[in-house]
């Protein structure tokens, strides 16, 4: 193989260097389909099958030839890129589209509003600020309900009413003017805490510095805890911790009523929390599809709580779990839902919150706004995605699901001749996870080394790549597991070629015998 030519210099050079020990750094110079190329040392181009398949984006493949042509007549046409603050865009066309789409599935008349970015990890930025701006206006509205009631006692201690004995413990004095100072300053020290959000253990929310805070691991998260808000993580098989976790963090602003001629001091739960974010299948942590029973608690936690529960299908949805929602499947009733990835059919950037309009704070329009958030290339190639997915009665969700099963089957069917290696198949449609039991126990001291320094997948995915021209990694946060994310166009061939490659895998973690691999 032909790694690309010359030393990257100005950029990704460390990047580079770890995965040509691999033997994983290759230039590409062309994809069609579910094929990558790159030039072999004599010139000649050489296919790689790309499970990967942008990590879930290419629902038709790299460089659609429908999706292509529709972009070359967009350019022809001069579509307007940049027509910013015109009221008027294609993306109100899309999101048009969008909840076409997604009130059908899930049951409701329910308009869901836009808001547009340029990727899925800025859409959970955008999710992070508009769930902060609606805790902010809640908090708002408790403080002037706090002060209106301050007001209704100021007049009632005029017309002879008095203080308690407990609140004018807490003022030092059973003056009026000193009670409510006291409980300004108490108020306001609470109201100073930063905002928490909530998070499955093992979710991935993006790398930028509010999503990293949402996502689980460590290793992405721990050196940039000081700039953002943070969250609180629930094991997915230990729901109930979401009641242990909210009481741990519970705060309150106190309030002053009058009851019976007497001013008295209550408590009023403080919006700690401003969201809940989950995957209906936590893709960096394994491919996890989670329960319809989790579903039920997680909407139930948050109506009790108060927080919107936000659906992340960035990788999930647009169909490649057989459904445009994986959260269909389950029943997950979101109040917001992030797209991203697949929507651009590939070729176009763009991301996506859509949130439920009794959420939807119309104020934030006019704070968040983004150079390309909204233009009408990217709207418009997502647009005719969004036709194709949709074509011939939803042939592209069944093929998702056909093609997934016959997938599925294949692994487990690996899985049955090499259970001593194989730990389980999971995930829905082609979003699908092979995990490997782990080999830190291993006969031979260079693969026990591999996994010591979290190599393993590396090597595995160096060696599909050299000796069977398949294009696979790990997961991001569960490195026993090869994602499987191809096209709805996965052909019987390669999914022959996947099933020779994963059998020779096992058969040399079976043979305890790192030197078989290429």
């Amino acid at each position: 193989m032909s790694a690309s030519p010359g030393a990257p210099e100005f950029a990704d050079s460390y990047l580079v260097e770890v995965l040509s020990e691999f033997g994983l750094a290759l230039k590409y110079v062309r994809a069609e389909g579910n094929t990558l190329y790159y030039l072999a040392d004599d010139g000649s181009e050489v296919g790689v099958f790309d499970a990967a398949s942008g990590f879930g984006s290419l629902m038709f493949g790299h460089n659609n030839p429908e999706l292509v042509e529709h972009a070359k007549w967009l350019l022809d046409q001069q579509t307007p890129v940049h027509a910013q603050f015109s009221g008027y865009s294609y993306a109100i066309d899309l999101a048009a589209k969008l909840n076409e789409i997604i009130r059908r599935e899930l049951k409701t008349e329910d308009k869901f509003y836009g808001l547009f970015g340029n990727s899925g990890a800025e859409a959970v930025e955008i999710t992070i600020k508009h769930a902060e701006l609606d805790r902010g206006m809640r908090i708002k509205e408790l403080k002037e309900g706090i002060e209106a009631n301050i007001e209704a006692a100021r007049s009632a201690i005029a017309g002879g009413a008095r203080v308690s004995e407990a609140a004018a413990a807490l003022a030092g004095g059973a003056d009026f003017d000193r009670l409510v100072a006291e409980v300004r300053r108490r108020n306001a020290e609470t109201e100073a805490r930063p905002p928490l959000f909530l998070a499955l253990e093992g979710g991935f929310h993006g790398k930028l510095v509010s999503s990293v805070q949402l996502t689980f691991n460590e290793e992405f998260r721990g050196p940039f805890k000081a700039l953002a808000a943070q969250a609180r993580f629930i094991p997915r098989d230990r729901p109930e911790m979401i009641e242990k976790v909210v009481e741990e963090e519970r705060a309150a602003l106190l309030d002053v009523v009058v009851q019976d001629g007497v001013v008295d001091l209550v408590e009023r739960d403080f919006p700690v929390f401003a969201a809940f974010l989950v995957e209906p299948i936590l893709g960096e942590a394994g491919i996890f599809p989670i329960s319809r029973e989790l579903a039920r608690t997680l909407r139930e936690a948050c109506d009790t709580i108060g927080v919107p529960l936000v659906a992340d299908e960035i990788q999930s949805g647009m169909g490649r779990s057989g459904t445009f929602l994986a959260g269909t499947q389950i029943d997950l009733k979101p109040d917001y839902i992030i797209l991203a990835k697949a929507l651009g059919g590939g070729l176009a950037k763009l991301g996506v919150v859509l949130v439920n309009e009794h959420r939807y704070r119309k104020d934030f329009e006019l704070m968040h706004t983004s150079t390309f958030g909204r233009d009408g290339f990217s709207s418009r190639v997502a647009l005719k995605f969004l036709e194709m997915l949709e074509a011939d009665g939803g042939k592209a969700y069944r093929l998702a699901a056909e093609r997934g099963a016959k997938a599925v089957a294949m692994m487990e069917a690996i899985k049955a001749d090499y259970p001593d290696v194989v730990k389980e198949v999971r995930g829905k449609g082609l979003m699908l996870g092979f995990e490997l039991h782990d080999q830190s126990k291993s006969a031979d001291p260079e693969i026990r080394e591999a996994v010591e320094y979290e190599a393993l997948a590396f090597v595995i995915g160096g060696h599909l790549l050299r000796k069977h021209r398949i294009r696979i990694f790990s997961t991001a946060s569960n490195l026993e597991t090869m994602r499987f994310e191809p096209s709805i166009y996965l052909s019987d061939e390669e999914l022959a070629q996947v099933d020779a490659g994963f059998r020779d895998v096992c058969q040399i973690l079976r043979d305890q015998d790192a030197s078989k691999f290429a």
